[in-house]
């Protein structure tokens, strides 16, 4: 096998001390334009890749984050993760990813330190189980963290879709259109974000003065989505439900369609996430939508300012979107 080029090779053939070379790559001290040009045309020629442990030692910073993310390929968590991900390599720092199957105390200590022993300057755990707040109050705060929940009750700084809000405005959007009552496929009930949308779809019927039909809940896949619609042919008078996510609203789609339930000639039906497939289905799905870019660049943003010695905030709050498409169209009188 070829040897690696060293740090030695590229002061060689730029010829330059290997001094001028590791100031060059970290953009420590100052170095003539002419030499960092010779020095970067030598990295580039021998296809030098610095050693991130060395860098860290040498510089103290690794330039590495950690991440806690649940292991699961769920749109939400998912697109969470891809989102931090993003924001961290746009600023040049690289990921450590450490999976948990359960989000339980240990497994999250665990996960912690593993990534504190390598070297990571700060740490995100994405929290979305209802445990989250004391699960967290077990984790060492000897690093910068931050957790990706909807709570106000972790004890570091929380960064989250505003679940509540979105739930809000896609349960106002199918009452505006004339239903007396919007009924509701919610979510796991150990699921921060089923319960902050289910809690903000019971307010806004109430202060809508709407009835409160029984709630059908699923597990996010199609196919508890499925069987919640087959539930709602059940019920006498459904004219629009509100579906906690568009995997599920997939199925109620599916049932619904079997049975020769028009949507949306009969029944209204919305969902939450905006997967990339929702504009897709049959009807296209109103949704709303969850801008996940913005969400890591916000958790990002205040991991970094733990980093750099500042205060970041105790909550911050990313907006949810309404995207109304065909599936809540007009509908038979």
């Amino acid at each position: 096998m070829a040897r690696q080029p060293a740090l030695t090779d590229v002061a060689a053939l730029a010829g330059v001390s290997h001094m001028t070379v590791s100031r060059v790559i970290n953009g420590n001290g100052s170095v003539r334009a002419e030499t960092r040009r010779r020095v970067l045309a030598a990295v580039e020629e021998l296809g030098y890749r610095p050693n991130s442990l060395a860098r860290a030692l040498a510089t103290g910073r690794s330039r590495a984050l950690g991440v806690v993310a649940l292991d699961s390929v769920l749109y939400g968590p998912a697109s969470t993760l891809f989102g931090i991900e993003n924001a961290a390599r746009e600023s040049g720092y690289g990921i450590s990813i450490a999976s948990v199957g359960q989000p339980d105390g240990s497994s999250i200590a665990g996960a912690v330190e593993d990534l504190r022993l390598q070297g990571v300057e700060g740490i995100v755990v994405i929290a979305p189980h209802v445990a989250t707040g004391k699960v967290l109050e077990g984790i060492p705060r000897d690093l910068p963290l931050v957790a990706v929940a909807d709570t106000d009750q972790a004890p570091v700084p929380v960064v989250a879709v505003d679940q509540g809000d979105g739930a809000r405005r896609v349960t106002e959007h199918l009452l505006a259109l004339g239903h007396e009552t919007v009924w509701h496929v919610a979510g796991p009930e150990d699921w921060l974000d089923a319960t902050a949308r289910e809690r903000a779809w019971r307010t806004t019927l109430t202060e809508w003065g709407a009835e409160l039909p029984p709630v059908s809940r699923g597990d996010w896949s199609p196919r508890s989505g499925y069987e919640a619609g087959r539930e709602l042919l059940d019920h006498g008078g459904v004219t629009a439900v509100f579906v906690a996510n568009d995997q599920m609203a997939l199925g109620v789609l599916r049932a619904f369609s079997e049975a020769g339930v028009s949507v949306p000639g009969d029944v209204h039906v919305a969902g939450y996430d905006d997967v990339p497939e929702a504009a897709y289905f049959s009807p296209p799905l109103t949704t709303v939508r969850q801008d996940f870019i913005a969400l890591g660049r916000t958790t990002f943003g205040q991991l970094s300012r733990q980093i750099e010695g500042e205060k970041p905030a105790s909550r911050s709050i990313v907006p949810a979107e309404l995207i109304v498409r065909e599936s809540t169209g007009p509908r038979r009188v």
